[in-house]
């Protein structure tokens, strides 16, 4: 678990400090769950525009998001 928190503790630094770019997309949502405070998202016929004016298209798209705090920290 230490290797773990290590790695979330430096991505975070890393994507705070360093990642300056942006991007926008827009798709179908294809299925979406909430399970175990982790929310998925797959989103399919995606068109994904970055900063630079730059386009791709993509057939699937995958988001994964949770929580950055455990549950029961304040």
């Amino acid at each position: 678990m230490k290797v773990l928190a290590n790695f979330d503790r430096v991505t975070s630094d890393n994507l705070r400090d360093i990642v300056k770019s942006k991007l926008s997309f827009k798709g179908h949502l294809h299925t979406y769950r909430f399970c175990d405070d982790v929310w998925t998202f797959v989103i399919k016929d995606v068109n994904v525009k970055f900063d630079d004016g730059h386009t791709m298209d993509v057939d699937k798209f995958k988001i994964v998001a949770c929580n950055s705090k455990k549950s029961g920290d304040s």
